[in-house]
């Protein structure tokens, strides 16, 4: 990336030069720093005076962005501490509302009225118009009143709120075709006034938060991992099964809890995930469960870190009986429930499922779905295996909204991929699982804000990092 400039004749360096980074919350961006003395730039073993790994999300999701880290890598010498801060790119995040409405327009139909719409221009710097935004069609009226919209100031006029914006009143046609109204009308009437009156009936400018705005202010994200342990994976003991544990290389469902977990971590401040298993029988009666905990303790789900989450999974897998069928509806409802008891910003749920076939709780699930949307929460699904998960594509609410008895889902919060799209034919494991982090992760920060605005709930200040503690010392 780059180095920062030298700085004479200290220990404790306060370096100035900052390093412009694109931040993708749904990648692991890992960041390598090294800490090197002169007479050399090139980072000589003479010259070496440590180095710290970290990722960019572990910084950004760290108490007010700031993360001190240990330099290591000299045996046998305390390499001191480096301490890394990070702030978001000030820029016009201005988003403005308005509703127009216009009176007596020109007749344009020859059997009606008009079919207004508007369309807005932004003026470019060499005095050119862009077209920026079009308002809906109003059939048969004269007298039009649109409803409002919202357009970032950035795509109206770039920030700029000297710089002129252009509107053009269209009259629509039946074959896709539209006319400007007045169109040298004014020359051929003597009389001519204008064609109509268009008016701004309100106007309202708001700053539009980020998804870092909310983790600067200390939201947190909760990750919950749910399991498919149906009879349809295969003997966890048999090469062929999508459970087999593999002591060389992991199998699809440790994959993909790896390649989310170690992604959404980064903005988990106690590193405690929740973790369950569904679909199998378990010791000692064989009641069949659709919502267990991996760790065996019904009071505590708890597992530390995504490497507690890959243990308690294949200790699991030794102890219960894969069985069915495939429910989700109890455990999104499980972890609805938590999130219904926090819907104040400060937290927010990520649920990631994992599972090999389709689903045999559809209704439930949809209801399931649709209480859910209304929570701050995230439903995240990845398909392992070969199956065939069209029914799957209905939770996924990209193109059709999910609904459930006549009730449809308040927002998106659905993203479903089957695995096998994203392996790399070449078997790179670290590659298909930074394929599947980037495109089901990247979903989330708008999800996110999608919840919050609903709410009418903005960020709280950002967190102010931890004071240094004073070390005295008495010689």
């Amino acid at each position: 990336i780059g180095n920062c400039k030298v700085i004479d004749n200290t220990l404790n360096p306060d370096f100035v030069r900052k390093f412009v980074l694109d931040y993708f919350f749904e990648e692991k961006q890992n960041l390598r720093f090294d800490n090197c003395d002169l007479p050399s730039l090139f980072c000589l073993p003479q010259s070496f005076l440590g180095q710290t790994f970290c990722t960019l999300g572990e910084i950004i999701g760290s108490s007010g962005s700031r993360l001190e880290r240990v330099l290591s890598g000299i045996p046998g010498k305390k390499c001191g501490s480096i301490i890394f801060t990070a702030e978001e790119l000030s820029n016009c995040r201005d988003i403005a509302t308005m509703q127009l409405c216009a009176n007596k327009l020109d007749k344009k139909d020859f059997f009606g009225k008009s079919d207004p719409f508007l369309v807005f221009y932004r003026s470019n710097e060499d005095g050119t118009f862009t077209i920026c935004h079009k308002t809906e069609v109003i059939k048969n009226t004269l007298n039009p009143v649109w409803q409002p919209f919202t357009i970032p100031v950035r795509a109206l006029c770039n920030g700029d709120y000297d710089r002129t914006v252009k509107v053009d009143v269209y009259d629509w046609d039946r074959d896709g075709r539209y006319a400007v109204l007045n169109p040298k009308k004014k020359g051929r009437k003597k009389k001519y006034v204008n064609s109509g009156t268009v008016t701004l009936l309100s106007f309202k400018v708001e700053s539009e938060y980020t998804f870092v705005d909310f983790i600067r202010g200390g939201t947190q994200l909760n990750f919950t991992v749910a399991i498919d342990f149906t009879a349809s994976n295969g003997n966890p003991s048999q090469p062929t099964s999508l459970h087999y544990m593999n002591p060389y290389q992991l199998n699809a469902y440790a994959m993909a809890l790896k390649a989310v977990g170690e992604i959404v971590q980064d903005y988990d401040s106690d590193k405690l995930f929740p973790a369950y298993g569904f679909g199998a029988k378990l010791p000692p009666d064989g009641k069949i469960s659709h919502a267990f905990p991996l760790n065996s303790d019904c009071e505590n789900a708890n597992c530390v870190g995504i490497e507690g989450v890959l243990e308690a999974y294949y200790d699991c897998l030794r102890k219960v009986q894969l069985y069915g069928p495939t429910n989700f509806a109890p455990v999104i409802n499980q972890v609805a429930q938590c999130a219904s008891e926090v819907t104040d910003g400060s937290q927010y749920f990520v649920l990631l499922i994992i599972t090999d076939g389709v689903i045999s709780d559809m209704v439930q699930t949809r209801e399931a779905v649709v209480t859910a949307a209304s929570l701050p929460m995230s439903v995240i699904i990845v398909g392992v295996g070969p199956a065939e998960f069209d029914a799957m594509e209905e939770l996924d609410g990209d193109e059709v909204r999910v609904s459930s008895r006549g009730r449809a889902a308040e927002r998106d919060i659905v993203q479903f991929v089957p695995f096998r799209d994203y392996i790399d034919r070449s078997g790179n494991q670290v590659l298909s699982m930074a394929r599947l982090a980037k495109d089901v992760l990247a979903e989330i920060p708008d999800q996110l804000l999608s919840f919050m605005k609903s709410r009418g709930i903005e960020p709280r200040p950002a967190l102010s990092p931890s004071p240094t503690p004073q070390i005295n010392v008495h010689l």
